[in-house]
């Protein structure tokens, strides 16, 4: 008998200089197995999304195939981008990735917001084999005066996506397919799209995603080292506790652990602030990370906290991404973040070294917050994560690219555009209307079958070369703050304009400075220090509240089922509290509940904030029309009756579909770009984005029981 032949070792694939200095210079013995599964297909041009939990090795498992690719075909220019989500995250990676192109005689460049116009210019010229930027950059490359884009980027041939989950969640993901279909305009051929992300519920529709208007066209797969490993499988030392205040958790966090690293993670700027006040105060040493302070501040932070041992650092999400801080000793939760995806980002930054383990200390300083951190981790403890969906009907930036392409090339045929984006929906012919709005309003011109840029587009985003069309999202208005010539950060403007006794006083930085001299016109407001006082505020823009799955996980925990976690005393008593005083009004573990106190009548579904705002609008005859929905309940009309209720319960469930949610016109203002949409058209895109109908379908067919208040 003939000897069987031996199966070929992906990782002779890799080009022999490149395997060479993974061998002697990063001193690695193997690859991890996301590694050597990425070489053939990577090195084939197929499309992929590289899944693995913070510090897998997805930067090496797309890097190394992918130079073995270049040096093999010899690509020459820019032929790989990089794109990342944040700027702090491209500042972290260049280095690294200069570094493995080097080994090859290639090299990496940086080009994002903050990068000065010498090096720019020095890009342009020379060109470097990778270039790492973001959407908004590659789009202002596109219609910049300065830039050949033909030229710089004519040569693409692969994109790296790195944190793709974040992009395909919000309208960023929309900008960035566009930006890649006018791209593959740019080089005349297919782009090979690679993503790397952290643990998501839906991989394979995430990859289909990315492929934009190539799915089902070009071959592609999803990566992944197995359930264990990319996180799905709850492992870690995770432990659950009931502080009961803001100053309790940062007394805590004085006296715990002690010597050690602690990554903070707080759910909005003013928590990070203030908590990092509390600690500096208790003689912690302390940094803080998050959106309105500034880059230099917190890449300040960042690497002092990256060289430190015994301290901590205080963050919102910007550090859940896969930005470096060094080896990390532990996380702590204050209350809890909104989805499971984003717990699995944050207990990944920790468990890093040789015989650590992953960990995570939940702090809750609310009742509410506690409830909702024991429902996140029930979740966890299933091996459930979110799907990541694109928000529906992006019709605001369907708009923005029609202006930018026609702004990109100059003019283009009144019934070409839509080739722009290789036929990918919603950036095909269905956008007529909203084209024929562009032109109607004097956004764009229209010559003889030639659109141009109008002068109502010049007027709204013309501004510093149209630098406004490359963002897809609106940043509520900030004051700049600044100690003499060095910028701590931004902060919201009602901070210096509401009515408070007293000098004026800010919390910036988890330091107090009291305001000496605003400047009005450029919007900006010089502080200097003081001791204490000072107030943190921001505008939380839209919160779209909590979703069906975790407010539903929260009704279970009402219902008696706990995590499988560390509980300490202090949550127990309070979830047995919960339990035992509250719980019987608030649920049942076979119906839903309607209660009554006084005027006050309440339909307790556990749907979630969209599924509640979707059912106030299909039951406009009981549901209060001046409330607000919440969370876990809908509030109904005073004057309820049961027969009421049955009548119009039975109208809403024969009804073949449900009702969009009423929402305020003026809510179309956090929408970028709405200024380009009809009126009712972007009423409709907020609308459709408020409204969870699966969600609140199920709470409609669940069976509903009058319970207090009301008689029997």
């Amino acid at each position: 008998m003939g000897q069987q032949p031996v199966a070929e070792d992906p990782v002779d694939r890799l080009d022999p200089v490149v395997l060479h200095h993974v061998v002697n210079t990063l001193g690695w013995p193997d690859l991890r197995p996301l590694q050597r599964a990425a070489i053939r297909p990577l090195m084939d041009g197929e499309d992929a999304v590289l899944l693995a939990p913070t510090a897998g090795g997805k930067t090496e498992a797309a890097c190394l195939p992918i130079l073995s690719a270049m040096s093999e075909q010899r690509w020459s220019g820019t032929s790989v981008l990089y794109l990342c989500p944040l700027k702090a995250l491209l500042n972290n990676l260049v280095t690294r990735i200069d570094g493995y192109a080097q080994w090859l005689g290639r090299r990496a460049a940086l080009w994002h917001g903050d990068t000065r116009e010498s090096q720019r210019q020095r890009i342009r010229a020379d060109r470097p084999d990778i270039l790492l930027t973001t959407p908004e950059s590659l789009e202002a490359m596109l219609i910049g005066v300065k830039t050949d884009h033909a030229h710089l980027l004519g040569g693409v041939r692969a994109v790296v996506v790195d944190e793709v989950h974040a992009f395909a969640g919000d309208d960023r993901g929309w900008h960035l397919l566009a930006v890649l279909e006018r791209l593959e305009r740019v080089t005349g051929r297919p782009v090979q799209r690679i993503g790397l992300s952290a643990t998501v519920g839906n991989p394979e529709q995430l990859l289909t995603w990315l492929q934009g208007s190539g799915a089902g066209k070009r071959p592609a797969g999803v990566i992944s080292p197995g359930p264990a490993a990319i996180g799905t499988t709850p492992t870690g030392e995770v432990e659950l506790d009931y502080v009961g205040s803001l100053e309790n958790a940062a007394k805590l966090i004085a006296v715990l652990h002690r010597g050690e690293k602690r990554l903070v993670f707080c759910d909005s700027r003013r928590q990070v602030e203030q908590l990092g006040a509390a600690l500096r105060e208790r003689d912690v040493t302390v940094f803080l990370s998050h959106a309105s302070l500034s880059a230099d501040e917190r890449a300040r932070s960042e690497q002092a906290f990256a060289e430190a041992r015994d301290c901590v650092i205080v963050s919102t999400s910007t550090l859940e991404l896969g930005i470096d801080v060094g080896d990390l000793d532990r996380v702590i939760q204050i209350d809890s973040p909104s989805s499971v995806a984003s717990f699995l980002q944050r207990i990944g930054r920790t468990g890093r070294r040789p015989g650590s383990t992953r960990n995570c200390l939940f702090l809750a300083t609310r009742k509410d917050t506690l409830l909702q951190a024991a429902a996140l981790l029930l979740l966890w403890g299933k091996g459930w994560v979110e799907a990541v969906t694109p928000p529906p009907e992006p019709r605001h930036l369907v708009a923005q690219q029609l202006l930018a392409v026609i702004l990109q090339q100059q003019r283009v045929g009144d019934r070409l555009w839509p080739v722009q984006w290789n036929g990918l929906a919603p950036f095909d012919a269905s956008a007529k209307p909203i084209l024929r709005h562009l032109v109607a309003q004097g956004f764009l011109d229209e010559d003889d079958g030639l659109l141009f840029i109008g002068p109502e587009a010049e007027r709204r985003f013309g501004r510093r070369h149209f630098i406004e069309l490359t963002a897809s999202f609106t940043a509520p208005p900030q004051f700049t703050v600044l100690a003499g010539r060095t910028e701590i950060g931004q902060m919201d403007p009602s901070v210096l304009t509401e009515d408070r006794p007293g000098p004026r006083r800010l919390l910036l930085g988890g330091r107090s400075w009291q305001v000496t001299f605003v400047d009005w016109t450029r919007k900006r407001a010089f502080v200097e220090p003081t001791d204490g006082g000072g107030i943190a505020k921001w505008s939380s823009g839209s919160v779209l509240g909590l979703s069906y799955h975790l407010t539903r996980a929260m009704r279970t925990v009402l219902l008696g089922e706990n995590p499988p976690v560390s509980i300490t005393r202090r949550a127990e008593v309070c979830l047995t509290g919960w339990r035992e005083d509250e719980a019987p009004e608030l649920v049942h573990p076979a119906m839903s509940l309607v209660t009554r106190h006084g005027a006050d009548v309440r339909w307790w579904t556990w749907a979630g904030y969209r599924a509640n705002a979707t059912l106030s609008a299909t039951l406009p005859s009981v549901a209060d029309p001046v409330q607000r929905p919440t969370d876990c309940y809908v509030r109904l009309r005073e004057d309820l009756t049961p027969d009421m209720w049955r009548e119009s319960r039975e109208a809403a469930s024969s009804s073949p579909a449900l009702v969009l949610p009423d929402i305020d016109r003026r809510a179309v203002h956090g929408l970028k770009f709405s200024a380009a949409l009809p009126q009712r058209l972007a009423v409709a895109t907020v609308a459709a984005r408020l409204a969870d109908f699966e969600g609140a379908r199920s709470a409609l067919d669940e069976t509903v029981r009058f319970h207090h208040g009301f008689a029997t």
